[in-house]
């Protein structure tokens, strides 16, 4: 992505929802992929919104806190929803049940039923955490047959794999003819 194209007006306009588990680096992710500084991230006790601009799309990311008591809220943001990315704290294998719990009720609500799903396996550069097809495993994202979806591993900390969020999203949205979702895509894949 150059970035001659990163100036140029999008042809596309994507909502981005962004959801996981407080402390899974949603918000270090988030100003990853905005190319800003990671060094100080607070919690997000509410919401985020911050837009990205690549190749004909213009991304609206919108970054929710991850808190028990803010996650019953979520549901007010599904609405018009194009993609839903899942961050996990790879290294926290105590609540793996948890997240799992969250993002299968997330899938099984209408709003978000056909919308595709990425899930960002994090903090890959912790030692001992799962790795992506592990994750995968233990989520039982295989069983997901009447959804796009893909986990990937990254680190929002080191910036490694964040940016594939534009490939991905590119990969699932084409704006040749306008038509939405590229359903050739694999309903499926794994990338550690």
């Amino acid at each position: 992505m150059s970035a001659s194209n990163l100036r140029s007006a999008p042809e596309k306009e994507l909502r981005i929802l962004l959801l996981g588990l407080d402390n899974a680096g949603k918000t270090t992710l988030l100003k990853q992929l905005a190319s800003e500084e990671v060094t100080q991230v607070t919690p997000t006790a509410g919401f985020n919104i911050k837009s990205v601009v690549s190749d004909g799309f213009k991304l609206n990311v919108w970054d929710i806190g991850g808190q028990s008591k803010i996650r019953p809220y979520w549901k007010n943001y599904f609405e018009n929803t194009d993609v839903l990315i899942y961050v996990i704290d790879s290294s926290d294998k105590k609540r793996l049940e948890e997240t799992g719990d969250e993002l299968t009720e997330l899938l099984l609500d209408d709003k978000l039923k056909s919308v595709p799903l990425l899930v960002f396996a994090n903090k890959q550069d912790v030692v001992g955490a799962l790795k992506a097809s592990e994750i995968a495993e233990c989520l039982k994202l295989v069983k997901l047959m009447d959804r796009t979806w893909q986990i990937q591993g990254c680190s929002a900390l080191q910036g490694t794999g964040v940016k594939q969020i534009l490939y991905i999203v590119h990969g699932w949205f084409n704006v040749l003819d306008g038509s939405d979702l590229n359903r050739q895509m694999a309903l499926g894949n794994v990338i550690d």
